[in-house]
Order: C-alpha cells, then sequence, then structure tokens
C-alpha cells in the first residue's frame, strides 16, 4: 500500500515522501496517528505540485542547516558533572548537550541528538541531525565538577 508521508517517521522516510508498506501498519499505525495518508493519483498531483513550489525554500533551509553544521562542527564544548574516579552520577543526556548549544546560541531540539552513554570522564562526540540530508558532530568533553 503506498501512502504520503505527512510527518517525518524514522526508519521509514521523510515527510512528503511516498513510500510502500503493509496494509496493517498504515491502517492501523500511521493513518490514525495523522503520520501519513493515502497516496491515491490525485494526492499524487498535488504532492507534486506543492513540491515544485517549495523547491526554492527547501535549497534556502538547506544552506542555513550546512552552515549550521559548519558552526556546530567548529565548536568544542566542556560539561561538568559530578564524578567520583571517572565514573559520573548518572549520566550525560541529549538534554544537557542541548542546553549547552542554547548557551552558545544554537537552538537544537534534543530529540535530534544521538549520543551514546555518556557515564565516564572524557571525550565524546554526538551526531545532531539539522536536515534530512545534514548531519553535524558535536566534540565535547566531560570534566568532574
Amino acid at each position: 500500500m503506498q501512502v504520503i508521508l505527512i510527518k517525518d517517521v524514522e526508519k521509514l522516510g521523510y515527510a512528503n515522501d511516498i513510500v510502500d508498506v503493509k496494509p496493517g501498519y498504515a491502517n492501523n499505525y500511521l493513518l490514525p496517528q495523522g503520520y501519513a495518508k493515502v497516496a491515491t493519483e490525485s494526492a499524487k498531483k498535488v504532492l507534486a505540485e506543492n513540491l515544485r513550489q517549495r523547491a526554492h525554500k527547501d535549497a534556502k533551509i538547506l544552506a542555513d542547516a550546512q552552515a549550521l553544521a559548519e558552526k556546530i562542527e567548529n565548536l568544542q564544548f566542556t560539561l561538568t558533572a559530578k564524578a567520583e574516579e571517572e565514573k559520573i552520577f548518572g549520566s550525560i543526556t541529549s538534554a544537557d548537550l542541548a542546553a549547552a548549544l542554547a548557551e552558545k546560541g544554537i537552538e537544537v531540539d534534543r530529540k535530534t541528538i544521538t549520543l551514546d552513554a555518556v557515564k565516564t570522564l572524557g571525550e565524546y562526540e554526538a551526531t545532531v541531525k539539522l536536515h534530512k540530508e545534514v548531519k553535524a558532530t558535536v566534540h565535547f568533553s566531560v570534566v568532574a565538577e
């Protein structure tokens, strides 16, 4: 069954993509949750026209995302945490990293940050998904308070 995605769905596609899914997945999850609509011929024509009109806007959004990615890649962060013998009490989360980026003037949603478990002091990397084609790597270090 073909559906047109209204919102980004992880591991399936991005908004305005036409994807093939099993009918049960579409009817029981995607359609009721408002993530997709059925891809009829008229819906496909409307989508094509909307995409044509939005092409130049998307180019600007992509350029802005690439500039932001370049800015993020050049930053080095130091996050502090309570620690004892190299081990952190708790962990550093994507929300902590988003707050650190916000302090530098870069607003990023914490849900777009992919971060492995940070439970010890040291140097780490995280990936920030800024656009469907643009990802930035954030380098940061964790030190004891």
